[in-house]
């Protein structure tokens, strides 16, 4: 009997601490779920009716044709010289009504007295804009700036009172699985409400300044310069382009950072246009073996390789220094080097920390304007690429240098880089992609390409080794999209 008590009193301690374990399980459970249903919004209701009456349709109006004769005749036709007649006689007395395209987009108020913020492809080359309030109220608007480079745009717009508006929030703050409301316009169906979560961060398009950010709150055509806020209704991103192969949403959008555009909304309020920094250098990332070999202890900063007459000659820079710091900000690459110029103001004395000799010095450094410099490079250098270069097929794409023949021929804006495509053979499988003749192919398995010749070596490469589809970064009428196609065998 004694045996069997001793016995029992182990296995009753044991069962207590089974059962305390097994509780503090359940709290511990249950705290999660607490945690887990507080930040899981219940609705977004309250949110969507905080902000949306902020956020505007934006339609447009282009002339797409200035008074031609309307009666296209092939050449040689029996046709021509009665056909050439009838019009000689006719088109003074009765010229041809002009056509009007429409383009629909969405944007933003960001001020009582009316400025608006949206896309820059989405008004560019409109004669005549025009935004719809949540109210139904319609107004017209007018262009104060735009910046290609980040895709944006700033309106304003007049009104009898002050209108609903929206803040900037700070991008940086935000997290991979935060959640984020998208409201638009899209497929020009109205006022349209999503949600999702910051998917990725950091995103790069094909721009120097990109910092877009990824999310999976359906965005479709039409969302273009709509806003992307966080929790608390303010703005975080400026929604620009999608990833689909088909040209709707599948759960890959990208919204350029707040802390981008609210700077360059700042300088277009403020001067029309952007006043960016700039330094004067050519850099590329360290690798480790360039650590390596230069004895730098990590792999950040960026290389110099080219100094040209400029602020940073002016300051001492040289070909062969890794900047490491800029203005009292570390620098880990080289876009982190150009985003930090570009927000630096221009005509500031800098501080610039650079690695050299195996050793950091600082130096000082007075920061020119980008714009400036571009302008008198383009003076300097009217033509770089032969007009004449060679051009090349593949994958159903005849691809040519991107010449000022081809941008005049396509109307390409100034400053899109890559390839562009020439033609797209009928029934191909770029054509079913929705790829066309002046198009302009920025990157190729997410690497930059310049030459028709970059994009065939990427691609037979991808075949050599064995894959079966290859990613294009395509960039038409100032907005960018991935395509991904199919390789041959």
């Amino acid at each position: 009997m004694n045996q069997i008590r001793t016995l029992a009193k182990p296995v009753a301690q044991a069962n207590r601490m089974m059962l305390l374990l097994l509780a503090s399980f359940a709290m511990m459970l249950a705290a999660a779920q607490t945690l887990r249903a507080q930040n899981m919004p219940n609705s977004f209701a309250d949110l969507s009716e905080q902000v949306s009456p902020a956020v505007v349709n934006i339609t447009t109006s282009t002339i797409l044709n200035r008074g031609g004769d309307g009666l296209n005749v092939p050449q040689g036709s029996p046709f021509d010289d009665l056909f050439r007649e009838f019009t000689d006689r006719n088109r003074g007395d009765n010229p041809p009504p002009e056509r009007r395209g429409t383009a629909l987009g969405s944007g933003f108020i960001i001020s009582a007295d009316g400025y608006v913020v949206t896309n820059n492809h989405v008004i560019k080359d409109a004669d005549e804009i025009e935004i719809e309030l949540r109210s139904g109220e319609k107004l017209p608007a007018t262009v104060v700036g735009t910046d290609p480079r980040t895709d944006l745009a700033l309106l304003k717009v007049e009104a009898e009172g002050p209108l609903p508006f929206v803040n900037f929030g700070n991008s940086d703050d935000m997290r991979v699985g935060d959640w984020v409301l998208a409201i638009g316009n899209p497929l020009g169906q109205g006022f349209s409400v999503s949600a999702g979560i910051v998917s990725a961060r950091g995103r790069t398009l094909s721009g120097s300044y990109d910092d877009f950010i990824q999310t999976d709150a359906a965005i479709n055509r039409g969302n273009s310069g709509g806003p992307l806020f966080n929790m608390q209704g303010e703005v975080v991103g400026v929604n620009t382009a999608i990833l689909s192969p088909s040209g709707g949403s599948i759960g890959i959008g990208f919204s350029m950072a707040s802390n981008v555009v609210s700077g360059v909304v700042q300088q277009l309020e403020q001067y029309g246009e952007t006043r960016r920094g700039w330094l004067g250098v050519r850099i590329q990332n360290v690798t480790p073996d360039i650590a390596d070999a230069i004895g730098l202890d990590e792999v950040a900063g960026a290389l110099v390789t080219d100094v040209p007459s400029g602020p940073a000659a002016d300051g001492g820079i040289e070909a062969g220094d890794v900047i490491l710091s800029f203005d009292g900000q570390p620098v880990s690459d080289n876009r982190e080097l150009v985003r930090l110029v570009a927000l630096a103001p221009v005509g500031e004395t800098v501080r610039v920390v650079i690695f050299r000799d195996g050793g950091t010095q600082t130096l000082l450094v007075t920061l020119g304007r980008l714009e400036e410099a571009l302008m008198a490079s383009a003076e300097g250098n009217q033509q770089i690429v032969p007009q004449e270069a060679p051009q090349f097929e593949i994958q159903g794409l005849l691809l040519g240098q991107l010449t000022d023949t081809y941008r005049e021929r396509f109307m390409i804006e100034g400053e899109a880089e890559g390839v562009v495509v020439l033609e797209v053979a009928e029934g191909s499988q770029a054509a079913q992609k929705g790829l066309r003749p002046g198009d302009v192919i920025v990157e190729v398995s997410q690497n930059p390409v310049s030459r028709p010749k970059d994009v065939v070596d990427r691609i037979e490469a991808a075949r050599d080794a064995g894959r079966r589809s290859i990613l294009l970064l395509v960039r038409s009428g100032g907005s960018g999209r991935f395509v991904a196609l199919a390789l041959a065998e």
